[in-house]
């Protein structure tokens, strides 16, 4: 049963090129498969989220952080009556536009491409993939998703300005992004939050002591831990206390949210978009221990000195390998020769770049710059 404020497909406004009804599947559905099915989403899987191999292979990678992504969003839209279909669909393509080596990779690429007047943006490079990159189908470019889709890879972490992309205007940027797609920021920053406390515990970057003394939450659910599971290892511990964690945060953005839509007289997607801001949202105080628990990790794990190698190493790598098809744009694929006829040869280098996983990258590198 959906709520009166959800997406319903039926309703959609439809694809960029029509397609007749497929007989067992709704439009959402299709979706969420074309992306899995996409070479953009299998890239993933050799693409950083934090830690790069060179610690362990068993350590969350861009692909196995956006199916945790997909499995906190798929919970919450259920239990708000919201499109679970369409929530899936915009899940799994949500972090289909990163570039190699996570965000050190992504600033990187965004310094080069504005030394050329351009920007990079991992969002509007999404839509470029599934747009035209992607190319799969014999009827059309891209992978041809519903208009629903695609609004929410462009608005579901940000709102742009109308004024500043002319091109975005058909997305509706005058108005909120349906709940499915507001939706999907809020659970990236759940499970980035937790399992990256997880693997930075893992990869001794975080020791128990810190984390306790710099994250209250986790100290007072660990205390609670150790009191019920007194002959339990550190590290099973460990795990009740990130779980609990989780659990707080999942079930207070159920929670809050539904307090804002009744407390708003929201019973219409209509009512969704013309709201002045996102509905969908944790309560005031556990907004506050999502904050310290983003403010811990920047400061003790993504810029710690231990990871700052290897963030150096991927600017060099970036940069250079960027400066090098500018300067040299014939020793680029055929195929991307060909696309620079048309476009700006900085956004098809940059293009090229962000589609690589962490290997190729590498392999590029000791092919073209390095010695």
């Amino acid at each position: 049963m959906l709520a009166d404020y959800a997406v319903r497909v039926e309703q959609s406004r439809g694809r960029r090129f029509p397609e007749p009804e497929h007989p067992y599947r709704n439009d959402f559905q299709r979706d969420r498969d074309r992306v899995i099915h996409a070479r953009a989403f299998r890239r993933l899987e050799a693409k950083t989220q934090v830690f790069t191999r060179r610690y362990s292979d068993h350590f969350r990678n861009r692909l196995t952080h956006t199916i945790e992504v997909a499995q906190i969003a798929r919970t919450v839209a259920a239990a708000l009556g919201l499109n679970v279909d369409l929530v899936e669909a915009l899940a799994l393509v949500h972090d289909i536009g990163h570039p190699p080596f996570g965000h050190a990779g992504e600033k990187a690429l965004d310094a080069a491409m504005r030394e050329h007047g351009f920007s990079f943006d991992h969002n509007l490079h999404a839509l470029r993939i599934v747009e035209d990159f992607e190319q799969r189908y014999a009827a059309f470019p891209g992978l041809n998703l519903t208009f629903e889709v695609r609004e929410g890879i462009i608005k579901h972490s940000r709102d742009y300005d109308p004024r500043q992309h002319p091109e975005l205007s058909e997305y509706l940027l005058d108005q909120r992004p349906p709940l499915e797609a507001q939706l999907i920021d809020l659970a990236d920053e759940i499970a980035y939050n937790t399992a990256d406390l997880d693997d930075g515990y893992e990869a001794r970057l975080l020791s128990l002591d810190d984390i306790r003394a710099g994250l209250p939450l986790f100290k007072r659910f660990y205390h609670d831990v150790e009191a019920r599971y007194p002959h339990a290892t550190a590290k099973l511990k460990f795990n009740e206390t990130i779980k609990r964690m989780l659990d707080r945060m999942v079930g207070d953005l159920i929670e809050n949210t539904r307090r804002a839509l009744k407390d708003n007289y929201i019973a219409s997607l209509a009512a969704v978009r013309r709201y002045p801001k996102r509905l969908l949202a944790l309560s005031p105080a556990v907004e506050r221990e999502r904050r310290e628990n983003k403010d811990f990790l920047y400061q003790q794990l993504y810029f710690s000195p231990t990871l700052a190698g290897e963030k150096d190493d991927a600017e060099v790598v970036v940069k250079s390998l960027f400066a090098y098809w500018m300067e040299k744009p014939s020793a680029l694929p055929a195929n991307y020769q060909e696309k620079a006829q048309s476009e700006p040869l900085a956004r098809i280098v940059c293009d090229y770049i962000a589609g690589m996983t962490d290997p190729f990258i590498y392999e590029q590198y000791e092919r073209f710059c390095a010695g």
